[in-house]
């Protein structure tokens, strides 16, 4: 039980985490400002952000045209879904 509630908690931080940085890219893609690489965007969804990068997509409308963001996100955050059942 413990472990459910602790992976549930990581689960919810990474993804505010990753819902954060996805608002604060379309930012700078805005502005013309520094961004974050889609490798590191990525490795915050597979780390356990999938579910706040799929958030970050539809209020920020951002990284919706890319392929691997739209294959790779419903596909991480089921994983994480998952896991989180079976723990």
């Amino acid at each position: 039980m413990i472990g459910k509630v602790l992976y549930l908690v990581y689960i919810l931080i990474l993804s505010l985490v990753t819902f954060v940085v996805w608002g604060w890219d379309k930012s700078a893609a805005i502005r013309g400002a520094w961004r974050i690489s889609e490798r590191a965007l990525l490795l915050l969804v597979i780390l356990g952000g999938a579910i706040g990068a799929g958030l970050g997509m539809l209020v920020f409308r951002h990284k919706t045209r890319n392929k691997m963001f739209r294959l790779v996100i419903p596909a991480a955050a089921i994983i994480q879904i998952a896991l989180l059942l079976v723990i």
